[in-house]
């Protein structure tokens, strides 16, 4: 019998790892044998020819424990100044357990809009692909000292997940205080299943999955899920299990049956239309008519000016946008090739009307097909316990 995991897991080379604040606190605020632990057997992984980009949290939780604050932080200038002081203390942890084995790292903290910006997007991936050329492993965190709402990434698994499409991970391996995921939650249902590999996505999956985290978590299952969902959708397996178990790794890239593999679609989406899809914010949305809709979905088209129904918000030529249908459902997301006040000129219009209205016409189409993503929300997807 063929064993799933380990043909999965077996031409992994470039491993992204995500640590959860869960699993990295103890009682001095850090859990320093488990990051000793996970240090080891990441350094056995890349002796053996792995290269590992880790993403972790734990900043916050190092600051607050440095100052003995035992309430929790309810204010985001808390959080930024506890994230300033713990950063440094979490990077010093890191170094030195990995300096033990030989190897060393580099830091990057990053904010939304570091990775919304297409240009920016570019030069971190550079960075990154320079920093595993020379063998050093780069320990990424979200810039939390400087971050606020409208900049944030809202939790570290949306992190991992985008830094994963941009190194090309061939896995994503997501330790978390869980033993995976489960079909319901285990803190309230005795009957609750763990699922051993999810092979599609379903929507009564993504529903099992809560919001609910412990109490120095941010994103719980849910965001753990839909992390899950986004690097598959690239073609990246991905792994969420324990990350307190002894020799975790070892045990995943072994094929043992430990947590939860999420296993790659078929058909995955190129570098720029995940960047398109998971990492923009729209600035606004189209409304489509039936017309519009059929050729986006089913005909693979260009969005043009005659299929917009109506427009909302204001936003500029490059910005990313919803494409809705009249009932408000989600259809796909793009980059406009004009703005929100031209848009609202042209809506309705055939092409050949473009130059007329506006007095010039740099393209045919409002979104190229090239710039154009199908969200699906009713993608079926299965699994088994």
């Amino acid at each position: 019998m063929k064993n799933i995991r380990l043909e999965t897991f077996n031409l992994a080379k470039i491993i992204l790892i995500k640590i959860g604040s869960a699993v990295l606190t103890g009682i001095d605020g850090l859990d320093l044998k488990i990051i000793n632990s996970l240090v080891r057997e990441m350094s056995d992984l890349i002796h053996n020819g792995h290269t590992i980009v880790l993403v972790t949290s734990g900043a916050i939780i190092s600051g607050k424990h440095r100052l003995n604050l035992t309430k929790p932080l309810k204010s985001i200038r808390e959080k930024q100044a506890a994230a300033a002081i713990g950063q440094g203390r979490l990077m010093r942890v890191y170094s030195k357990s990995f300096e033990k084995r030989g190897l060393y790292v580099a830091q990057i903290l990053l904010t939304l809009s570091d990775l919304a910006d297409r240009k920016r997007y570019l030069n971190i991936r550079n960075t990154l692909s320079t920093l595993m050329e020379w063998g050093v492993t780069p320990i990424i965190n979200e810039n939390d000292t400087v971050a606020v709402d409208e900049i944030k990434f809202g939790d570290n698994d949306t992190l991992a997940a985008m830094i994963a499409n941009m190194v090309e991970a061939d896995l994503f391996i997501n330790l978390t205080s869980t033993d995976g995921f489960y079909d319901c939650n285990p803190a309230k249902g005795k009957k609750a299943k763990l699922i051993s590999v999810v092979h599609e996505f379903t929507d009564e999956l993504e529903a099992a999955a809560t919001c609910e985290t412990t109490e120095v978590g941010m994103g719980g299952m849910k965001s753990k899920v839909l992390a899950a969902k986004n690097v598959t959708s690239m073609g990246i397996p991905c792994v969420i299990a324990p990350g307190k178990k002894r020799r975790v790794l070892s045990k995943i890239l072994a094929g043992k049956k430990i947590g939860t593999l999420f296993l790659p679609a078929t058909q995955k989406l190129k570098s720029k239309k995940y960047w398109i899809a998971f990492t923009l914010r729209p600035h606004g949305k189209l409304v489509l008519d039936d017309g519009a809709k059929s050729a986006i979905l089913e005909k693979g088209r260009s969005l043009l000016p005659s299929g917009i129904a109506d427009i909302e918000g204001d936003f500029d030529l490059g910005d990313a946008v919803s494409c809705v249908d009249r009932a408000g459902v989600t259809l796909a997301k793009g980059l406009v090739n004009y703005n929100s006040a031209d848009i609202r000129k042209i809506k309705g219009l055939k092409t050949s009307q473009i130059s007329q209205v506006l007095g010039y016409k740099d393209y045919d189409e409002v979104i190229h097909r090239n710039n154009l993503v199908i969200i699906s929300n009713n993608t079926r997807r299965q699994y088994t316990n």
